[in-house]
């Protein structure tokens, strides 16, 4: 597709990384990522997985609206630095398309732009994701798989949560807080139902209201102490088997604060990194991944660019 026609606000930044040689055997992601100024090449080869592109979602609205710690408007730029010197072992052609910018509190503006870029991505036969940005990412994301004409066309669609929060709050203006409720509202008025499951839900940092709307929805979650290897892998297939296509968010609030320190919300429990990393290697391997995101990354509070580090080692993961 022409990444050049895209609506983004910022082109793809030029990717830079450690440079061991030029050759195939040395490639890391620096050199191996496209931009919309250098498109990737045709991928011949049709036994080969499809290309992916990869969107960045500047945005702080949303965690201000929920009165966090803003900051994760520079995420997108710390994972692409985190991504950059890893070695690529991947088949996949990845093409930047750039970063649409949230300017002040213009969030849903911003959500519906990303929404499009996304919508013409995915339909152009691309697996993308978005580097968030709060997690009012996950609106944006929701928009554009939405209108995909996989969608249209009856794929029945689940969103896996990786998270500590449910993020169905009700409030008067859409928040990082909010994306979920939001989803469903939208689902509902397109007679669908959202198929939302959860893994990591932290129990005393959700309000009973919240586990009430969570319930309401029959939305699937397992809490953050209940999320052994074994249980949460088959709590994962059990959500696959319900669906055909899955977009996967990453809120990296649902890792240990040891483990990922630079978020709006650090998590005093979590969800270990190896059941974390497990479940993006089950999802991927299911051929259902259709879209995926990470949000939350805020570097400001961020320790040895520690939880920029994670965020691109699961994005690595994802896109093998």
């Amino acid at each position: 597709m022409d990444f050049s026609q895209l609506s983004v606000d910022a082109p793809a930044p030029a990717w830079t990384g450690r440079n061991d040689g030029d050759g195939p055997a040395h490639r890391r992601w620096w050199q191996a990522v496209s931009t919309a100024a250098e498109p990737a090449p045709a991928q011949l080869d049709a036994s080969l997985p499809g290309p992916a592109a990869m969107l960045g979602f500047r945005s702080d609205a949303g965690v201000a609206r929920n009165f966090g710690r803003t900051g994760a408007a520079t995420g997108p730029a710390a994972i692409r630095a985190a991504l950059g010197s890893l070695a690529f072992h991947g088949t996949r052609n990845v093409t930047d398309a750039g970063d649409v910018v949230v300017a002040g509190d213009a969030l849903e503006d911003g959500q519906a732009r990303a929404g499009a870029a996304l919508t013409a991505m995915l339909d152009a036969g691309n697996l993308t994701f978005v580097l968030g940005g709060g997690h009012e990412t996950a609106f944006a994301s929701y928009l554009g798989v939405a209108g995909t004409a996989a969608v249209a066309n009856g794929a029945r669609l689940g969103v896996l949560n990786l998270d500590a929060h449910f993020d169905l709050r009700d409030a008067p203006a859409p928040s990082s807080g909010t994306p979920f409720l939001q989803m469903a509202r939208m689902e509902a008025a397109a007679g669908r139902e959202l198929n939302y499951a959860v893994v990591g839900i932290s129990e005393p940092n959700n309000t009973r209201t919240l586990f009430d709307t969570a319930h309401e929805l029959d939305v699937k979650y397992l809490l953050d102490e209940d999320c052994s290897a074994e249980r949460t892998e088959g709590f994962v297939s059990a959500f696959l088997e319900t669906v055909d296509i899955v977009y996967l968010t990453i809120d990296l609030d649902v890792l240990p604060a040891a483990v990922a320190p630079g978020v709006s919300a650090p998590a005093a429990y979590g969800v270990p990194l190896p059941v974390i990393a497990a479940v993006c290697r089950q999802v991927a391997a299911s051929g259902k991944l259709f879209h995926f995101d990470v949000a939350e990354l805020n570097p400001e509070y961020d320790i040895d660019s520690r939880t920029a580090k994670v965020a691109a080692r699961l994005i690595d993961t994802l896109l093998r």
